[in-house]
């Protein structure tokens, strides 16, 4: 982990332990907001802050806000429209996989950019979509209210699964909405959302990869930052505005609220807030479960990572046609692989897991006074035990999962379940099944390449057995390690040979005349099957230790919550829409960087970057002239520069990939992309002192799509002020 802070450790120490006292107590720039409880719990602070909307401008139900232009970019990014005709401006990471689908070797908008010159030239990936948020509102009355004392975790969760599907047909609208019920505070909360989902997206336009992915791993997750991280989208409805299958009489949304873009640019405490939808925060993780990340799972999960990256790479730098392949699974793997370990540098410096067990300590002494003492006074020693049980078998999962994640042929094996409902069903059935099946080899055998495959599984698998043995091994690997000495090298290469899952040909001859016994016997599919299973099971002990686990996490929440009763609260963040508040604010001063502040960085730190052949420091001639020629046009700074990218103290998660960085009316001034090595504990504790999130400068941006890519009429359809 890089940095440049030179701060006493203890006095460290002493800053950070006040900054989780209390976990989810609000502080400056901390906290990810619903929107609906703006006005009581945010609208004061934001004001003086320098906000200029209303609660009403940012969310209402009867009225155009801004939630209405903040969309679930394919469920895993957040986008912003920002036209009248319903483009979506996201990252370019966010857009990489539709965007390498569309891509051929001859045709490498990856590599090369790509930029639609009118709307006949976009181009719609297979599968692709945006969620527009509705409204929310709080059922937790309602859903506690179907539970009681005596239930079992198993049976609570049956009893509300029931209410939730209630809730869902009621607010479906008849079909027209998806509607969402999801728990917050460990269960302690409820609330149903209602989205809208889009899914004709249309491919406008990106720049170039050594812009778009400038600094590659490299760079990832560091600062100073200089990339271009962005693409374009466009929302297709039906003649009358609603969501439609694509079809070329599709014509462009007309959305409800459009994002207007302001270019004067962004300077120190400058406010800044960023509406999104963070994927996973574990503010409220108990202090053992940060041990158990820090020294079995996260540990395991990065060295399963490389394993599977470095088994990749070899064939991607080979041939171009197999980068595109697997440039996108890469991409992924590399990016947890590279978090997952600043995770751990991060929680490790910070003694996080101490000052946690010093929070539980508290908590305890407060737990097992004689009013509190019979609701509470086992909740630590229950959560304590579960994590106890489970350390060893935290890491042989993620050994397990990484296995998977990389090995597309050990995932795609697990179709033979399917193939046997196949060989079993009846004439309609089958017929109901068949284009599913043919749909997902299809798929398969467009992406994999077999040779990569092979050396994946065998390293993996050798990986596997080698290291997550403390919990114990799926039955079929430990006994064919044992028989191979721990090397699967022939193994894999005989299976491959005899398994239909490396043939198409032979899958589609399965489809054609089906013999159930040929996909249970396959050795491939055993093989995932098995695993699976093995990952799956519990013994009767973890199962009660488990369910005690769940009701302590659940109570322990509720008691940090009592225990403090004028504390403003937050939930962990879950892919739903929230707002998060901060100013532009700079790290302490970096040699790396030659901006006059460290809060922003320039065309010119980028260009010093350059290095000639290098994948992941390269820039165009293009972009270098214009950069000699100081070709900025009405994207300058006043001062003169062309910037790239600025810092806010935003709290943002994975997810608030794409979001807009808003200004105190609400104008577009950034991107959101990327947080900082330092910080890279900030999903399970917030640091005031060093959390910041990279944001790509809307200047940059439009300089891009403008100068480099030539595409004005992109431009064109803009509301911007100068």
């Amino acid at each position: 982990m890089k940095t440049n802070l030179k701060m006493n450790k203890k006095i460290y120490i002493l800053l950070f332990s006040a900054v989780i006292l209390f976990n989810n107590v609000a502080k400056a720039d901390e906290g990810m907001w619903f929107l609906m409880f703006l006005e009581k719990n945010n609208m004061r602070d934001m004001s003086k802050a320098g906000l200029k909307l209303t609660a009403e401008e940012i969310y209402s139900i009867n009225n155009s806000s801004l939630k209405d232009a903040i969309v679930q970019f394919n469920g895993g990014c957040t986008g912003e429209i920002i036209s009248k005709d319903g483009l979506v401006l996201t990252n370019h990471h966010c857009g990489y996989d539709a965007i390498a689908e569309l891509s051929t070797p001859e045709k490498n908008y990856l590599k090369d950019g790509y930029w639609a010159t009118d709307k006949s030239q976009e181009l719609k990936p297979r599968s692709l979509f945006v969620r527009f948020f509705v409204r929310m509102d709080n059922v937790t009355s309602r859903m506690l209210g179907v539970l009681n004392d005596t239930m079992t975790e198993a049976r609570r969760d049956i009893v509300l699964n029931q209410e939730v599907a209630k809730i869902q047909k009621e607010n479906d609208g008849g079909g027209k909405y998806t509607v969402s019920v999801r728990g917050f505070f460990q269960g302690n909360e409820y609330y149903y959302f209602v989205y809208q989902d889009y899914k004709d997206v249309r491919f406008v336009g990106t720049p170039t990869e050594s812009v778009g992915k400038f600094g590659g791993d490299v760079d990832n997750w560091e600062w100073p930052r200089h990339t271009g991280d962005f693409s374009l989208f466009r929302v297709y409805a039906d003649k009358d505005g609603n969501p439609a299958e694509y079809s070329k009489d599709n014509v462009p949304l007309k959305p409800k609220k459009f994002l207007t873009i302001n270019l004067q640019g962004v300077k120190e405490n400058d406010f800044a807030m960023i509406l999104g939808y963070p994927g996973r925060t574990n503010r409220w993780m108990p202090a053992q479960g940060i041990e158990q990340n820090v020294k079995f799972a996260y540990p395991a999960w990065v060295e399963a990572s490389k394993t599977g990256m470095d088994n990749m790479k070899k064939y991607m730098d080979k041939d171009a046609n197999v980068n595109l392949k697997y440039a996108s699974q890469y991409a992924r793997i590399a990016n947890y692989w590279k978090n997952r370990q600043g995770m751990i540098d991060a929680l490790t410096k910070h003694e996080t897991v101490k000052l946690k067990t010093a929070q539980e300590v508290k908590f305890n002494a407060w737990a097992n006074k004689k009013e509190n003492v019979g609701k509470y006074g086992n909740v630590i020693s229950n959560i304590n035990k579960y994590y106890g049980m489970t350390n060893e078998k935290a890491r042989h999962d993620n050994y397990l999962s990484l296995l998977f994640r990389s090995s597309n042929l050990l995932t795609f094996a697990m179709v033979g379940k399917q193939l046997e409902t196949y060989a079993n069903a009846d004439t309609t059935k089958r017929k109901e099944l068949l284009l599913v099946l043919k749909n997902a080899i299809n798929s398969y055998f467009e992406t994999a390449y077999a040779p990569a495959e092979r050396d994946i599984l065998i390293a993996q698998l050798n990986l596997y057995s080698s290291k997550a043995t403390g919990h114990g091994l799926a039955p079929i690997v430990a006994d064919l390690a044992k028989a191979n000495n721990n090397n699967f090298t022939n193994y894999v290469n005989n299976a491959l040979t005899l398994s239909m899952f490396t043939s198409k040909e032979r899958l589609m001859a399965f489809l054609e005349l089906p013999n159930a016994s040929m996909a249970t016997g396959d050795p491939l599919y055993n093989l995932a099957s098995k695993m699976a299973e093995h990952s799956r099971f519990k013994s009767e002990e973890l199962k009660t230790a488990e369910n005690d686990y769940l009701k302590a996490y659940r109570l322990f929440v509720e008691g940090l919550q009592k225990s403090n009763p004028k504390g403003k609260f937050y939930p962990d963040a879950n892919s739903t829409l929230r707002l998060t508040y901060g100013k532009v604010r700079a790290l302490p001063a970096d040699k790396r960087n030659d901006a006059k502040v460290n809060n922003y960085t320039t065309l010119d730190g980028m260009v010093k970057k350059h290095k000639e052949n290098d994948p992941e420091f390269f820039l165009s001639q293009s972009v270098r002239d214009l950069y000699a020629k100081k070709d900025y046009g009405r994207y300058a700074d006043k001062a003169g520069y062309m910037p790239v990218n600025f810092l806010t103290d935003n709290d943002i998660t994975g997810g608030n990939s794409g979001s807009p960085v808003l200004n105190g009316k609400g104008e577009l001034i950034g991107l959101a992309f990327d947080g900082n090595i330092e910080a890279m504990a900030g999903d399970v504790i917030f640091d005031n002192k060093l959390q910041r999130t990279i944001n790509c400068d809307i200047r940059f941006v439009l300089w891009t799509i403008e100068k480099i890519g030539g595409a004005n009429n992109i431009i064109n359809e803009l509301t911007i002020v100068q």
